[in-house]
């Protein structure tokens, strides 16, 4: 004797939830192990440590660049009273002239309040391009201005 087997004559019309969270909990898991977390890394400056004394520095191994803002930047060698504007991007090219001609040369980066973070990070890498080891990072005098 033969069996028939019988069809269902009705299709369901819902959809299998049962294992839906288990799915959504793989998936979860999933993105949470193999997303790569990006790190602020910041500026790498290493500080030297205090001194108790001053130390007298000749204003012709200085020179000093005035973050103004707008890719603006001023340029002033030792304690000449002459400022010349140039733009960020030139920081470099003179920044490695004035070392090449003074080995002892300080670098000087004073930002103006009104600039923006970012000005001031690129003329810092532009000195730092340039091969100055010796920066200061002031604070800006309105006097100047």
């Amino acid at each position: 004797m033969a069996q028939i087997l019988k069809r269902k004559s009705r299709v369901s019309d819902e959809i299998p939830t049962a294992s839906m969270a288990d799915i959504a909990f793989l998936l979860l898991v999933f993105f949470l192990v193999t997303t790569v977390f990006a790190e602020d890394r910041g500026l790498s400056l290493v500080l030297p440590e205090k001194q108790t004394e001053e130390i007298e520095v000749n204003p012709k191994n200085i020179i000093t660049f005035y973050v103004v803002g707008n890719d603006v930047v001023q340029l002033r060698r030792g304690d000449s009273p002459d400022k010349q504007t140039i733009n960020y991007d030139q920081v470099e090219a003179v920044a490695r002239q004035e070392l090449a001609a003074n080995p002892r040369l300080i670098v000087s980066v004073k930002t103006s309040p009104d600039a923006r973070y970012v000005d001031m990070v690129n003329v810092l890498d532009e000195v730092k391009l340039a091969g100055s080891t010796r920066i200061s990072l002031q604070e800006w005098d309105r006097s100047i201005e």
